[in-house]
């Protein structure tokens, strides 16, 4: 047989694994159920990959990430090994061709969400496929204390019965003692090896930083460590208005969120990944399958979920080994704010059931239909119609996501609608005095023959190759068609596609999912007061509070986070300090950043000092965050 690292070698280039690939691919290879908890950056695909290619037969991989299988798939294809993926969207026509592709072509990898096993149809397909593994992908979320559980991973087990000499292999970046134990129960692996490689990162410091002025302390941590960095936003307004911010003070920046079109997010994601940019700021959106080895620096600007989503996107920091920072901005109200957000913004079962049904009315699904329709979804739009709240009806579609009675895709898409306006015989004449318009007009009026009478849905890139065209070339003659009067067309952005994946059953779908909502409901509430504590906690290293949250217990402090290091510092004399704040505001109210630099004291302990006076009533604190004696 093939040794696994030849497969290595031949298809990724390297030349050892790292642990514990090699060990999940020994007990892959000698049939054994397996379970492997490798953090962010550990290179999980290739635990299945490696063994799918050594053995006879295809690897199933069950994944709820489309944009992940996409991206795999197109990684694999590119190495001329042959994959497909069963997404969202994908007619049962041609989803029963695919599946006949995999048996009689030769493939290796079928990628599939949990939701296609609930499909029985799908399901009898499969069980003729000769598998050789089952790769479950993102495993916390077969379990109901994971921070994405998703019921449709229960069916997955149901797998063992078709399947039994066919090995299980569990992966997860992230997953607590509980979860853990869980994954395994639920998925019924069979005395599974268990591979866990440590949570700690030794070079990476962990810090929490109070501040009132998030920009300025980010201007000082940019301009000390100049090499790549990536800021992590709430939201796509953030993105935009921290970039500009940044580039005003003289930074290199680009943004990266789900409402970019593909082309804007690779341009975007070239500029930095060629450090042609040195900063960018993000959505969580931003990092899936990014493998950047000299990031510096992660900021976070605003309270993460949970500590599983911030570990994984602080991991993505110094994988070069080299020491990094993963840095958390507090302000005064930001406890306050998630707590509104992540707790007040959690949807109850009738606010369910009230968004489920104006969902379906808003796409005009009657009851009993629905079944794989497809929409362009702008979130805004929708809420402004039915005057919801925007945070809790994206909650909502998330877990209707998660449910599977919906997939809601977060991928920006344009539509435009064109129309001739004047008769055929003008047109012809005015493609005879613009001969460089020709091919572009024509392959319109070839491809869409009721344009002339009706607004025609078109697909611009479509009509770019069949005009050996460029999309900005055929933008460019619609724009001056439009111009002259000859078309009319409506450009309608949408920042989502939402697919219906079952009949519209409004009591019976809601009843059945919302079992699940108290559950979710207080687990979120656990995750954020997790959060809370970690940014709150002054009592215990930063590296520490997260190694026991993943149950690593017996840790001792990593003296490089910003615990450690307030540790090791001399403190400035308290009431020297106090005093010589109340001297310098008695002569003019004084920004506390105008303090810092004047009394060059460290800014925690100005805080610190200022939240004393505040509390003890000797100052006050102006509308233009100025402070003054009281």
């Amino acid at each position: 047989m093939v040794q696994a690292e030849e497969i290595l070698k031949k298809y990724w280039g390297y030349n050892e694994f790292r642990t514990p690939q090699k060990e999940i691919i020994t007990a892959v290879l000698s049939g054994k159920d397996s379970f492997g908890l490798m953090p962010t950056g550990g290179g999980k695909s290739i635990c299945f990959q490696v063994p799918g290619l050594m053995k006879e037969g295809i690897c199933l991989v069950v994944s709820p990430l489309i944009a992940l299988m996409k991206d795999q798939v197109e990684n694999l294809s590119k190495r001329d090994i042959k994959a497909l993926a069963l997404t969202g969207g994908i007619s049962s026509d041609e989803t029963i061709t695919l599946l006949d592709n995999c048996l009689y072509g030769n493939y290796k990898f079928l990628y599939l969400s949990p939701e296609r096993l609930e499909q029985d149809w799908v399901l009898e397909k499969i069980k003729n496929l000769p598998l050789n593994l089952i790769a479950i992908d993102e495993a916390h979320c077969v379990s109901q204390w994971g921070h994405d559980f998703r019921p449709s991973y229960l069916k997955i087990s149901q797998l063992k019965r078709f399947f039994p000499a066919v090995p299980f292999l569990a992966l997860t970046a992230s997953a607590t003692e509980r979860v853990k134990k869980d994954i395994i129960e639920q998925l019924k692996l069979d005395n599974p090896t268990v591979f866990q490689k440590s949570f700690a990162r030794e070079n990476i410091a962990y810090m929490v930083i109070e501040t009132e002025d998030k920009l300025h302390k980010m201007e000082q941590m940019l301009k000390k460590n100049s090499e790549s960095s990536i800021i992590y936003v709430r939201n796509r307004k953030a993105c935009f208005d921290v970039s500009n911010q940044l580039q005003q003070l003289g930074f290199k920046t680009t943004y990266y969120h789900g409402g970019l079109s593909l082309k804007e997010k690779t341009k975007n994601m070239g500029l930095w990944m060629t450090e042609k940019v040195q900063v960018m700021v993000a959505t969580n959106a931003f990092g899936m399958g990014i493998d950047k080895a000299n990031v510096k620096t992660i900021i976070h600007i605003q309270l993460p979920e949970n500590i599983e989503n911030y570990y994984q996107e602080a991991g993505r920091a110094g994988r070069n080994g080299e020491k990094s920072y993963a840095v958390l901005l507090i302000g005064p109200a930001d406890v306050v704010a998630a707590k509104s957000q992540f707790i007040l913004g959690l949807p109850d079962k009738d606010f369910l059931k009230t968004v489920y049904i104006k969902l379906c009315n808003y796409f005009q699904i009657a009851y009993g239909e629905g079944i794989n329709e497809q929409f362009s979804f702008n979130l805004n739009h929708f809420c402004s119609h039915y005057s919801f709240p925007v945070i809790k009806t994206y909650a909502t579609l998330q877990f209707l996501d998660r449910q599977g009675v919906i997939s809601f895709t977060q991928e920006y898409s344009e539509k435009i609608n064109l129309q001739f306006c004047i008769e055929s015989k003008e047109v012809i004449r005015y493609i005879s005095l613009n001969p460089s318009e020709e091919e572009i007009i024509l392959a319109f009026l070839r491809t869409y023959p009721g344009i002339y009478e009706y607004q025609t849905a078109v697909n611009l890139s479509l009509i770019a190759r069949k005009s050996n065209s460029s999309e900005e070339q055929v933008e460019s003659v619609l724009n001056r068609l439009k111009e002259k009067g000859i078309v009319d067309y409506i450009s309608k952005n949408n920042d989502a596609i939402i697919t219906f994946n079952e009949v519209r059953e409004d009591e019976h779908t809601i009843n059945r999912v919302s079992k699940y909502l108290e559950k979710q409901n207080d687990l979120n509430k656990e995750q954020i007061e997790e959060v809370i504590q970690y940014v709150t906690n002054h009592e215990i290293c930063k590296s520490r509070f997260i190694l026991n949250y993943f149950g690593e217990k017996n840790t001792s402090n990593c003296g490089i986070c910003s615990y450690c290091i307030s540790k090791k510092e001399k403190s400035i004399n308290t009431i020297q300090l106090n005093e010589l704040i109340l001297n310098l505001i008695a002569e003019k109210p004084i920004s506390s950043r105008e303090l810092v630099k004047i009394t060059d004291c460290k800014e925690q302990e100005l805080i610190f000092a200022l939240q004393e006076l505040l509390d003890e009533e000797k100052i006050i604190i102006l509308p233009n965050n100025k402070y003054t004696k009281a």
